[in-house]
């Protein structure tokens, strides 16, 4: 593995459309003990988002984790009431991006968490995101002005062809996965950037959460260590949902319930053809390479 290092990415540009404003980030103050959590989207976020408010506040009950870990670059509400409300927090901060690192501005006093998944499962999961998103969802997205681009619709295809059309038109109907991805993988060895996958959380949570809260720095108590790691599955946040989830889960048909799902991975195993199946796992390869795409079909913990 290359020798970690300091260097801070430079910004090269801004991205707008239905769900992003990357200017944000250029009026950001950062502290020394920021978190950004960084993803594609349905790649794990709002699970890593509960492990870190778990961890910083040592297994505590009935955290507003969607309100202390807002996501930045989303246009809604706009930056500078967004700014001023993570100005005002006192905790340690965990805000989360899904942004390219091209489209970011990163800081050395911060530390950024990437979580990643085979974007066969992600596509899964933003399938049912989209499919129970209601009018009102939409209608934000769409209809608040400063939209750039075209808008969101909703899907009106079966899951088989909405993944085709994300293949076709490179992360259709939000933005693109490939570079996403590269652009995080190009930068896993910085010290202060941690590559996490879903899949490792999924096999070894506990070993995965103890990684996490090494590279943070943060100690675990022992004493609190069963409850927090029960506060990090899946059946406690199901449970819990309207707390981890934007609105409490106000635009999402079925409530904060739908949007956390089922967080299970291979559901498309019986949906795909073996030549949709051959030709996203030959995209992978030649947008990413044969490492970058092992580690995003299987993970690892290294």
């Amino acid at each position: 593995m290359p020798t970690q290092s300091n260097a801070v990415p430079k910004k090269l540009r801004e991205i707008h459309n239905h769900h992003f404003d990357s200017t944000i980030w250029n009026d950001f103050k950062f502290r020394e003990d920021d978190i950004i959590i960084a993803t594609y989207a349905k790649s794990g976020t709002t699970w890593l988002q509960q492990i870190l408010s778990q961890l910083i506040f040592n297994g505590e009950e009935g955290l507003g984790v969607a309100e202390m870990s807002p996501w930045m670059d989303l246009r809604l509400p706009p930056k500078d009431i967004k700014l001023a409300e993570v100005e005002g927090q006192i905790h340690r901060r965990f805000l989360k991006t899904h942004l390219p690192v091209d489209a970011l501005v990163m800081s050395q006093k911060a530390k950024y968490i990437y979580i990643g998944r085979d974007g066969r499962d992600v596509l899964w999961s933003l399938y049912n995101h989209h499919v129970n998103a209601n009018a009102a969802w939409y209608q934000a997205l769409n209809d608040t002005p400063g939209r750039v681009g075209p808008p969101i619709d909703p899907p009106g295809k079966p899951v088989r062809e909405y993944f085709l059309d994300w293949l076709d038109q490179d992360g259709f109907p939000i933005w693109s996965f490939w570079d996403n991805v590269s652009t995080w993988w190009k930068i896993r060895n910085l010290s202060n950037v941690l590559m996490v996958h879903f899949a490792d959380l999924k096999a070894d949570m506990p070993a995965e959460i103890r990684r996490i809260a090494d590279f943070l720095e943060i100690p675990i108590d022992e004493n609190k260590w069963d409850r927090i790691v029960e506060h990090c599955t899946f059946g406690y946040m199901k449970e819990n949902a309207s707390q981890s989830v934007p609105l409490s889960g106000a635009f999402w048909d079925g409530g904060a319930e739908t949007f956390i799902h089922k967080g299970t991975n291979g559901r498309w195993r019986d949906i795909l053809t073996a030549e949709d199946i051959l030709r996203y796992e030959k995209m992978v390869l030649t947008e990413l390479g044969p490492e970058c795409a092992d580690w995003l079909a299987n993970g690892s913990a290294d």
